[in-house]
């Protein structure tokens, strides 16, 4: 993974919420590889996984707490002590929070409040948030920018607009520092293959190899903004850190700026894996966007994003990453 600061964080120490998840461990481990003073974790492993901690029990400077964002004593006794929060920790999944409204929000919107009074009580510098691309809604023109959303389309897409009300609240009110990343379809390794929602990516790597019903949801040509995990790392670690006054209480599209249909992923994956197995079409999911795309000029103008990985240069490490675990 290239570096991306360039300030001494010897002396600084970072709470990453949700660490033991896809993202979030990913985050955890640049922090750790480049020389950060100390890194918490909080996570409570509803989604999380344990072997994501695992990696890091070698670091001196690594402390995990397992707790819950909807306790507010527990968010408070994370803050402590930390210079820079990244808060990850969410229920994910449209199709989740369609079947259970109430705990996405218990998680996503009072977990978020509780996190965010939190790390203000505490002092702490920047409060990144993970904010999400569902926030465009019914949103028909292309590409999406951030000043311009439309209704959300499913109690998800509620769940993080709320959010970034909210840090838009606690930035003009207290003068947070506070900096929401919308994420456009975020995928690499380690992203959880298991359970009813799985995201798609390792859902194909896996039915591929294992010659498994592979379902694709509609006619497959819905189009997303693919944008590799490096990228969000590097979006995360650039809002912690920043120094442009401009740059805080906005919210900002984490992507690549290019976009490619569900079909073509599919069939991207299968040439990778040179196993020409068929997939099975099925009707649309209640609640999803048709297309998606992401104008990132605004997260390279005031936090000098740039993408470092494309597309197909992500989707050969990810899909060679499940490959390992599935031979």
């Amino acid at each position: 993974m290239a570096l991306f600061h360039t300030k001494d964080i010897s002396k600084s120490s970072f709470l990453v919420t949700g660490g033991a998840g896809f993202i979030g461990s990913h985050i955890v481990e640049y922090l750790l590889k480049n020389g950060a003073g100390k890194v918490r974790v909080l996570d409570n492993f509803l989604t999380g996984l344990q072997k994501n901690i695992d990696l890091f029990k070698g670091y001196g400077n690594f402390e995990f707490m397992e707790g819950d964002i909807r306790d507010f004593e527990t968010c408070k006794k994370a803050c402590e002590g930390i210079d820079y929060v990244t808060h990850q920790a969410a229920l994910g999944s449209v199709p989740r929070s369609v079947k259970d409204p109430v705990t996405s929000n218990e998680v996503n919107v009072s977990g978020f409040l509780y996190m965010i009074t939190a790390a203000k009580d505490a002092g702490v510098k920047t409060f990144v948030y993970a904010s999400s691309s569902s926030v465009y809604g019914d949103e028909p023109n292309l590409p999406k920018r951030e000043e311009k959303v439309g209704n959300p389309l499913s109690p998800y897409a509620v769940t993080k607009k709320t959010n970034e009300l909210y840090a838009d609240v606690f930035h003009k009110l207290y003068g947070m520092k506070v900096v929401g990343l919308r994420y456009f379809n975020v995928f690499g390794p380690r992203q959880d293959p298991d359970g009813p929602y799985a995201a798609v990516m390792p859902l194909f790597v896996s039915g591929i190899i294992k010659q498994t019903p592979v379902y694709i949801n509609g006619d497959g040509e819905q189009t997303r903004d693919f944008t590799f995990v490096d990228n969000a790392v590097q979006a995360n670690v650039k809002g912690m850190l920043t120094d442009n006054e401009a740059a805080f209480g906005q919210a900002y599209n984490i992507a690549v700026g290019e976009n490619f249909s569900v079909n073509l992923l599919y069939n991207s994956i299968r040439d990778i894996l040179d196993i020409q197995h068929e997939a099975t079409y099925r009707e649309e999911r209640a609640g999803d966007i048709r297309n998606s795309l992401a104008d990132i000029s605004k997260a390279q103008n005031l936090l000098g994003y740039q993408p470092t990985h494309r597309f197909m240069d992500g989707l050969k490490q990810t899909v060679a990453f499940f490959k390992e675990v599935y031979s």
